[in-house]
């Protein structure tokens, strides 16, 4: 049988002397593993640029809301200004989750990204959707006094440049990411741990359409002369970040209890495992994410009978480099030598 390849230091013990360095004032490499500060530095990019055009955008509609005392831009003023909530708290989340691990959280702060993410998600909630009913409700039961509208359509023409402009940064970022895993951008964004890139994303799309809503109410209001028009398009404002926040939400709360990887890097994981020389079977496979593009892998190993001890030291030396060399994002590898089902446990702990 051939000896394996030399293993590299094992990850956790890497991982502790980074920290270590780190409190004594030396430089280190980004603790995300291989592109991890590409990444970071990336979707930090993305989300300056958009809270950077979404604070501008809400001055400006607040100005033309109150000109033109349109339910509509008022709506699209505190949906702007949730978005600037939005990408202050997502660049908290991006610094707070880069955070090198220390002894009492020695796998990292990764996953307190998706918590900060989550609290980004209550202010769209909360501002934006929540100040769009009551405008648009208020306009519907009580009316409202036509201002000039000439103001509001400039200010929704620059709001709708400069909207575009983010969206498309953060558009780029998922399309070159797409091509980086070989899958489609909806494919990238429904399945990426990174939920700041997918909140731009999602917050920009619903900003576009936001502002057409607007238009469209304070123009069928100047038509016809009802108001009732731009309450309804201030509502159907709230009903979309209302949606954009469910989707956000639900996917940051899977992602905070620990989410596991997509079926096919599963199955990948598995394969390069299986393919191991000593290795008959890998009957349970676990992953879970640890923060943005950082996930570990534990595994029971079902080992041929006529290895010894130290044939398996060395295959789970080698599984661990396999899987932290050809997987990026792979931080951690845990295996058991044991062929165990997983059900061991839970027959021992059946509830009564």
């Amino acid at each position: 049988m051939t000896d394996p390849s030399p293993a590299p230091e094992h990850t956790l013990i890497a991982e502790a002397q980074r920290s270590e360095a780190g409190s004594s004032g030396a430089e280190q490499p980004e603790a995300s593993g291989k592109g991890g500060a590409e990444s970071g530095g990336e979707s930090t990019a993305t989300v300056v640029v958009a809270g950077l055009a979404n604070l501008g955008i809400a001055i400006a509609k607040l100005i033309g809301g109150l000109i033109s005392h349109s339910s509509a831009m008022l709506s699209e003023a505190a949906h702007s200004l949730a978005d600037t909530i939005t990408e202050v708290l997502l660049f908290v989340a991006l610094k707070r989750g880069d955070k090198a691990p220390d002894e009492k959280h020695p796998i990292g702060y990764g996953r307190e990204t998706y918590f900060w993410a989550l609290l980004a998600c209550l202010a769209t909630f909360t501002l934006g959707a929540g100040f769009s009913f009551y405008q648009g409700a208020e306009t519907i039961l009580e009316g409202e006094e036509q201002g000039d509208p000439k103001i509001a359509y400039i200010v929704l023409g620059i709001s709708f440049v400069l909207e575009g402009a983010s969206w498309l940064k953060a558009v780029r970022q998922v399309r070159s990411a797409a091509r980086k895993w070989g899958t489609t951008p909806r494919r990238y964004l429904a399945e990426t741990s990174d939920t700041t890139v997918k909140a731009v994303t999602f917050e920009d799309s619903a900003a576009l359409v936001g502002l057409v809503l607007a238009a469209l109410g304070l123009g069928m209001e100047q038509i016809t002369g009802d108001p009732v028009w731009d309450g309804v398009a201030a509502i159907l404002i709230g009903f979309l970040l209302l949606l954009v926040a469910t989707v956000l939400a639900r996917a940051n709360v899977s992602l905070l209890i620990g989410q596991s990887v997509p079926e096919r890097l599963r199955e990948e994981l598995r394969s390069e495992i299986e393919a191991l020389p000593q290795v008959v079977a890998v009957p349970v496979l676990l992953t879970t994410v640890l923060g943005p593009g950082q996930i570990a892998v534990m595994a029971k190993v079902d080992f041929s009978d006529e290895v010894t001890v130290a044939d398996i030291e060395r295959a789970s030396d080698e599984a661990e480099q396999r899987l932290v060399g050809r997987h990026e994002g792979v931080r951690y590898v845990f295996l058991d030598p044991t062929p165990g089902d997983g059900r061991a446990r839970a027959q021992v702990h059946r509830p009564e």
